[in-house]
């Protein structure tokens, strides 16, 4: 090879290697935290007709080894009006670390939140995020993309697009279909992406599974749910029961290499809800065992 050839290729190398990608996020969720081989809790709105402390304690009483925290929920029995939200004080931060360490639960995600457009109070947001050690912010504010999409690079803190059902008399509420949230994402920062609420999708009479496809690569999280029937009157059945085809979904996800989060939202018997939760990560439990 002549000197100028050679020279040239590692000119070349060093270009590659300065523009090689990176591991792009630095707090990926822990090994210990899977169950059936997927980091799999509660979301803590599950059990929003208690306190933030006793959904956590909820939490870890199903089996779960991860939480989704909830915005605006009632800290604890003794603070009733005291309220969890990235505007609490440092001091109540320790407080709820202090709790989830005692229950060995691990804080992953943070939502659904709007994102505003406004630098500073977008950044409020993600400072929470990075003191709470989470691995991503959930949201369905499209409109501030560009903001996200700075705090994204700036935090290194992922940020999911939840999808709620369709409305049909609001035109404009487009983010429970996945080919628009594909749209919205696709050119962002890989870090950028859905959580997939397969509960909402069923409502919104489509195939979870057909989402996840369309998806692949853009799954940041999910909330994972069974429901009875096909449409928007159905409410949360225990996994494996219902019509969303959980095997499925679990199988997808393990296809795709999925390593974000699930999330049991679970919006059915509101104040005895905890023995199907229960059952539902009983079921990716056993998922796991059978695989």
């Amino acid at each position: 090879m002549s000197p100028i050839i050679k020279a040239t290729y590692l000119s070349l190398a060093v270009v590659a290697l300065r523009f090689a990608p990176t591991q792009l996020c630095s707090d990926p969720i822990p090994a210990d935290c899977r169950t059936g081989g997927f980091a799999i809790g509660c979301q803590a709105y599950t059990f929003n007709r208690f306190t933030f402390f006793e959904a956590i304690e909820k939490s870890a009483a199903a089996g779960g080894k991860i939480i989704e925290l909830p915005t605006g929920h009632k800290l604890s029995l003794e603070e009733p009006n005291v309220s969890f939200d990235h505007n609490a004080s440092d001091a109540v931060l320790e407080k709820v670390k202090a709790k989830l360490a005692q229950h060995h639960l691990r804080a992953v995600n943070y939502g659904v939140i709007a994102i505003p457009k406004d630098e500073a109070a977008a950044r409020k947001i993600f400072e929470f995020a990075r003191k709470m050690g989470l691995y991503a912010v959930i949201t369905e504010s499209v409109d501030a993309m560009d903001t996200i999409e700075q705090m994204v690079k700036e935090f290194d803190i992922r940020v999911g697009i939840h999808n709620h059902p369709r409305q049909p008399n609001n035109p404009s509420y487009q983010v429970w279909d996945p080919n628009y949230v594909l749209s919205v994402v696709k050119d962002r920062d890989p870090r950028i992406g859905a959580c997939a609420d397969t509960g909402h999708w069923v409502r919104s009479g489509l195939k979870p599974v057909e989402c996840l496809r369309l998806l692949q690569g853009r799954i940041v999280s999910g909330h994972l749910k069974d429901l009875d029937r096909m449409g928007p009157e159905a409410h949360d059945v225990p996994f494996g029961t219902g019509v969303a085809d959980i095997p499925g979904v679990l199988d997808e996800l393990k296809r795709q290499g999925f390593v974000g989060n699930l999330a049991i939202e679970y919006e059915y018997n509101w104040t005895n809800s905890l023995p199907e939760v229960a059952q539902c990560i009983g079921f990716v439990r056993g998922y796991g065992a059978r695989k």
